[in-house]
């Protein structure tokens, strides 16, 4: 009977509200470098930032239709667009390295010294965290509650450099990179696992297991950030997608 918990879990109203957060944090977020710049016909980015940006988007509104539809209990037209997950997530994954070695090389050939590579990693992971978690939702499409917070871990990974933009709005945040990009953006998976714990007795294994995991590796990445072994790593790595093409 154990076993079963999960079923009261479908149809809910927290999956809906999660899609919306992450319309909020992803339009308010990018609004100051990429949404208000657009408007003002002031953005000078490259065209792969106008790919990635659609991708992201599409990926968004994938979701919110997503969870909608799961809610209303459309279930076949749900799993026809669930299809387009996988393809949509190596499309972000990939734009996303470019997006990376772009600023890389923005950066490095307008400031002196090597802090710019650092910033690569946090970019090519946090792309390649996104594609995984999305296979597995995919891989888990005919076990609900496995698939759809696999698709939540998913959009957390994507949606934190979303919540560092926010430091725009609040630049009396002190270190914003851990406040916003990890406290506040991972919180959604706090949130999430207290949640289960509440309604169904126990947290889920997708949130014990991979969203600890995820959780894990962001800290890493802050308190390891442009250390001396971590600048060798993202040279390494700019090289490694230099000869890949990108």
């Amino acid at each position: 009977m154990a076993a079963n918990i999960w079923k009261a879990d479908r149809g809910t109203f927290f999956y809906v509200a999660f899609a919306w957060v992450a319309i909020v944090a992803a339009v308010a977020g990018f609004s100051t470098t990429y949404w208000m710049p657009m408007a003002r016909r002031t953005f000078a980015g490259p065209a792969i930032a106008h790919i990635h940006g659609l991708f992201l988007a599409s990926w968004i509104a994938l979701l919110t239709a997503q969870v909608h539809f799961a809610r209303a209990k459309k279930i076949r037209i749900h799993q026809r667009l669930g299809n387009l997950s996988l393809p949509l997530a190596l499309a972000m994954m990939l734009s996303g390295y470019a997006i990376g070695m772009f600023a890389t090389r923005r950066d490095v050939a307008n400031r002196v010294g090597d802090f710019p590579y650092s910033g690569l990693i946090g970019t090519v992971s946090g792309m390649t965290i996104l594609l995984a978690f999305v296979g597995a939702a995919y891989a888990t499409r005919k076990r609900p509650d496995w698939h759809k917070r696999f698709m939540l871990l998913a959009t957390v990974a994507v949606l934190w450099p979303a919540w560092f933009r926010w430091r725009h709005f609040m630049p009396w945040v002190p270190w914003p990179d851990f406040w916003l990009g990890f406290v506040v953006s991972d919180s959604l998976i706090v949130i999430a696992a207290v949640r289960d714990r509440l309604k169904f007795g126990r947290v889920h294994p997708v949130y014990a297991w991979f969203g600890s995991a995820l959780m894990a590796d962001q800290l890493f990445e802050i308190l390891a950030f442009d250390s001396g072994p971590w600048r060798v790593v993202a040279k390494g790595l700019f090289d490694l997608l230099e000869k890949l093409g990108f």
